[in-house]
């Protein structure tokens, strides 16, 4: 204990980790001033109703990835991190939420409630309940598709567009079907439904005169962001800006769900650099939707399924690389460990019998399985619960610690959708009010 104290002690000593404004004590008086004010500006309640629901799922993204992502978002700015801020953090309401435990009974959507797929067999692995009571009564819902899963909609050795030559990328159907064709079937006469697989495409679309979007940019699962190829594929950002600029043609409204699913893929497979820009350019995506529109009739929220065994710690200094060396080594076997660290995963590694010594190895490549205390095929997930982030209509219904699957119910009420209408008649109305179905997003990474 006295070397970790002394070890502690020496940092926060050490003039070289702290930047020079925040010697004064005057800097952190006046910031904690300012906080205190924005504080006392939220007693005016938002409490209109809400014209356009959005909802960022971060899939795996935990307290500790929302942590480590907001430092590696200030680092990738050539700043020490820690001072950063993601967009998802300067939301004004933060409440907990509980993940579902594996076996638990999922709360019913209720009586009444249609679900719409329509003929493009989407499956979303999504262990949050995401309440489909939101999305009663709905007529021809006009939707905007966006991600990957191409192989999925061809017959089964169909050629990939993009990948001809390579087997694995071809069409899995086996009942033959082109589900792209018949999507765009499916649409009414009159109306433009396009289908892209290139970003060139998407950027290009002029959006005024297209009513149905599909657009598929990989046989499966999207590129990491890291590896993205951002000449064929649209980043999560870009994707986010087409689909609200299509979707803010129709007076109605919208709802509109993004999934960040690739930082659920990344801390799988112990790839915590992967996870992490990941969850940064979710942010990203954040930040450009809450630019595009208005707090006055926009309720944004951003929360995550389940969190990971995913941690970072060891009293790294301020400053610290987030995918550096802590700066002590173990008790052990004396050999230095990576701050980030996982509770189980691929990343066990035995060499000659010990633990292998990461200085040896290339811990900042964006492949690099971080260490883990159980071996393990994939990494699990972790039993926490995830930060809920709000904004817009209504978004202080969102607090404290709740269950799951309140979050669609408080956004519903948000949009006077479904049973509880109290506040509809005195609530403040966008110029245009709620028609009882909304355009429908769904975007996957």
């Amino acid at each position: 204990m006295k070397v970790l104290l002394l070890i502690f002690l020496a940092q926060l000593g050490s003039t070289s980790l702290v930047p020079e404004r925040e010697k004064d004590p005057e800097y952190w008086r006046a910031q904690a001033q300012e906080t205190l004010r924005e504080a006392l500006r939220l007693q005016h309640l938002n409490q209109n109703v809400a014209k356009n629901l959005i909802l960022f799922l971060g899939d795996g993204m935990g307290v500790s990835t929302v942590t480590a992502a907001r430092i590696l978002k200030g680092q990738l700015q050539n700043r020490k991190g820690e001072e950063s801020l993601l967009e998802m953090e300067k939301f004004p309401y933060v409440a907990l939420a509980k993940v579902s435990r594996p076996g638990a009974p999922l709360p019913s959507p209720g009586e009444g409630v249609v679900v719409m797929v329509e003929e493009v067999e989407v499956v979303v692995e999504m262990e949050m309940v995401v309440e489909v009571a939101m999305m009663e009564k709905v007529g021809m819902v006009e939707e905007v598709i966006l991600g990957g899963g191409r192989k999925y909609m061809f017959p089964k050795n169909a050629s990939d567009v993009e990948y001809p030559q390579e087997d694995k990328h071809r069409g899995t159907r086996l009942d033959r079907r082109d589900l792209v064709q018949a999507w765009h079937d499916a649409k009414p006469r009159g109306k433009v439904a396009k289908y892209v697989w290139h970003r060139r495409d998407l950027l290009a679309l002029n959006l005024s005169r297209v009513d149905f979007l599909l657009g598929l940019f990989e046989p499966g699962d999207l590129v990491y962001e890291l590896d993205r190829n951002n000449e064929t594929d649209p980043s999560l950002t870009e994707m986010v800006g087409v689909a609200i600029r299509m979707l803010q043609k129709n007076p109605r409204g919208f709802f509109l769900l993004v999934e960040g699913g690739r930082i659920d893929h990344g801390h799988h497979e112990g790839k915590a650099k992967q996870a992490l820009h990941e969850a940064v350019e979710l942010d990203r995506a954040i930040g450009l939707a809450s630019r595009l529109t208005s707090p006055r009739d926009t309720l944004s929220v951003v929360t995550a399924d389940h969190s990971h065994v995913f941690t970072f710690g060891g009293y790294t200094p301020r400053g610290n690389p987030i995918f550096g060396l802590a700066p002590m080594q173990s008790d052990v076997d004396r050999k230095p460990f990576t701050s980030i660290l996982y509770g189980n995963g691929p990343g066990y590694k035995i060499v000659a019998g010990e633990r292998e010594n990461v200085s040896a190895v290339d811990f900042a490549h964006a492949d690099y399985q971080a260490q883990s205390a159980v071996p393990l095929r994939q990494e699990t997930h972790g039993g926490e619960d995830v930060a809920v982030f709000a904004r817009g209509p209504m978004a202080h219904l969102l607090h404290g610690v709740h269950e799951q699957n309140y979050i669609p119910h408080a956004m519903a009420y948000a949009a006077c959708i479904g049973p509880n209408h109290g506040h509809c008649s005195s609530a403040t109305r966008p110029a245009t009010t709620l028609l009882p179905f909304l355009p429908l997003l769904i975007l996957l990474s």
